[in-house]
């Protein structure tokens, strides 16, 4: 018997994942808000900012597992993208 009593009953996809693939409607829906959302010009300057101190570091398109991460003060810095794409997996932002 396996250690862990969960392993094996994983389909790897997370809750919000499971639900897109079977709701083809809700996933249109967030597909269409998405492509919206990350289209706006707001969206493309933030983009363009992140992606030009990237190529100025060096770390732009080489495959070296970094991401520029916001620091609580507003500094950009290093920090590897599982870390910097995890912090705020699975917490909901609270809007003021």
């Amino acid at each position: 018997m396996a250690r862990n009593s969960l392993a094996g009953k994983s389909t790897g996809k997370s809750r919000s994942a499971k639900y897109y693939a079977s709701h083809p409607e809700a996933r249109k829906k967030k597909n269409d808000y998405d492509k919206k959302y990350h289209s706006s010009p707001a969206r493309r300057k933030y983009r363009a900012t992140l992606n030009a101190e990237n190529r100025k570091r060096g770390t732009y398109g080489n495959l070296d597992g970094k991401d520029l991460s916001h620091t609580t003060t507003g500094r950009l810095v290093k920090e590897s993208q599982s870390k910097n794409r995890a912090r705020n997996r699975g917490r909901k932002v609270r809007r003021r």
